[in-house]
């Protein structure tokens, strides 16, 4: 089954938490903090494997969870820090954050990687908070949250060229012909509603993937039959070869089946006017294709007289072979999509580590008798911190001070006793303290 969108989540691995420990050897007195740091959570890393080519395994599997890191230990050992999550994606691959809607990647090249959602750091043991005037912190942080989204998966074929034309006008009865592909073929409307991959070798070493696409109809710009499912399949071809019905088998006008399916394409996206095109003018064998072909040439001299068309026939094979060459020589014209910029692991995790300037911001609201602040630094402290010691509320109590906090909320009339709520914890404001109970 062929799949190319899907929607999953990602979370990154919590970072260990560190943790308060002291040296308790003999014949060492006062051995001072020996409390590790926590391990850095794994991260979720996408990484393009060229031996798949549809996104069915995600239909199975839609949660994407790295492990977290290991708690600090004593004797000041570091937990461990955990594995990063490769999952691998077919070439072709774009990833869009749900939320925002950006593109995160547009994945084309076998082993390229990114990371979808960082893992979180470890948290600080009590080792790391000594200090000359307190040698001995009861302190230690909680490990970091790792990054979590939701991603929805887009895949865009990867073929040099693309097959495009009105349903029954022969695409995928091309395809079995240049290559070793065997495409559903019927005499019936939108017997391929999946793209369709072939290999073409057309000798001297030379070949190309060709893609039979669904067939398009008028109006598939906004969705209409196969429409966005499949447009955009076309974005990645490096050539569009348009097959024509030149026989007007099904009543219609070759010329004005050329025209619509052109102002489709124009109208999902206007780059694809501007893509290299073939005109592949099929079912020659049959009765009025040669007269509707001079017509055909007519016509489209006048819109476009550089336009190459190539009289072929799927079912006598007459032509086929001048035109896969003749898309030879093209492809071989133009130069290759420029290769995209990534960066490597090693400076992603350069990156992250670089800490944010701190925002020092904050806001003061009332709850009835109580005082609301709202702080994100203060909140993402306070995550952080192990508030089950008295060091720990010291040092969020100075935080507080020195960001000014403590004066606002005696401006706004708090008093000793007043409630003051942070988050989902609750403190005492004390009058002439350098901290809160």
């Amino acid at each position: 089954m062929f799949v190319d969108k899907a929607k999953i989540y990602v979370k990154g691995g919590d970072g260990g938490d560190g943790i308060v420990s002291f040296r308790r050897e003999k014949y060492v007195p006062e051995g001072g903090p020996a409390g590790g740091d926590g391990g850095r959570g794994g991260s979720v890393i996408f990484r393009v494997d060229e031996g798949l080519r549809t996104l069915m395994d995600f239909r199975y599997q839609r949660h994407f969870k790295a492990q977290r890191g290991e708690k600090g230990r004593n004797k000041s050992q570091h937990g461990a820090g955990a594995d990063d999550m490769i999952v691998r994606i077919p070439p072709g691959t774009v990833i869009i954050d749900e939320e925002t809607n950006e593109v995160l990647a547009d994945m084309t090249r076998h082993g390229q990687q990114v990371v979808v959602a960082r893992g979180g750091r470890g948290g600080r043991g009590n080792i790391r908070f000594a200090t000359p005037s307190n040698p001995a912190p009861e302190l230690a942080e909680n490990g970091e949250e790792g990054e979590e989204r939701w991603i929805i998966l887009e895949l865009k074929v990867m073929a040099d060229v693309g097959l495009v034309g009105f349903p029954s006008v022969g695409k995928s009865t091309l395809l079995s012909v240049v290559s070793a592909a065997q495409p559903k073929i019927g005499a019936y409307h939108f017997t391929t509603i999946t793209p369709n991959l072939g290999v073409v070798s057309v000798g001297e070493g030379r070949s190309f993937v060709m893609a039979d696409l669904p067939g398009l109809i008028e109006g598939a710009h906004e969705g209409v039959g196969l429409g966005h499912e499949f447009l955009r399949h076309i974005e990645r071809t490096r050539v569009i070869v348009h097959v024509v019905d030149m026989a007007g088998s099904e009543g219609r006008d070759p010329f004005e089946d050329w025209v619509k399916i052109n102002d489709e394409l124009k109208l999902y996206n206007a780059e694809l006017e501007k893509r290299p095109q073939i005109v592949a003018a099929n079912k020659m064998d049959m009765p009025e294709a040669q007269e509707n072909l001079e017509t055909f040439r007519k016509k489209v001299a006048e819109v476009r007289p550089d336009l190459l068309i190539m009289p072929i026939s799927s079912l006598t094979r007459e032509g086929v072979q001048e035109l896969m060459y003749k898309t030879a020589d093209l492809l071989d014209s133009i130069p290759e999509a420029p290769a995209i910029e990534e960066v490597s692991e090693l400076e992603e995790r350069k990156i992250y580590k670089l800490d944010k300037q701190e925002d020092n911001s904050f806001t003061i609201t009332r709850d009835n008798e109580a005082y609301v602040v709202s702080s994100p630094r203060v909140e993402r402290m306070m995550k952080r911190m192990q508030l089950n010691s008295h060091d720990a509320i010291l040092k969020l109590a100075r935080t507080m001070r020195h960001m000014g906090i403590d004066e606002e909320l005696r401006k706004r009339g708090a008093t000793d006793g007043t409630i003051v709520r942070i988050g989902d914890f609750e403190f005492e404001f004390v009058e002439g303290s350098s901290y809160y109970y």
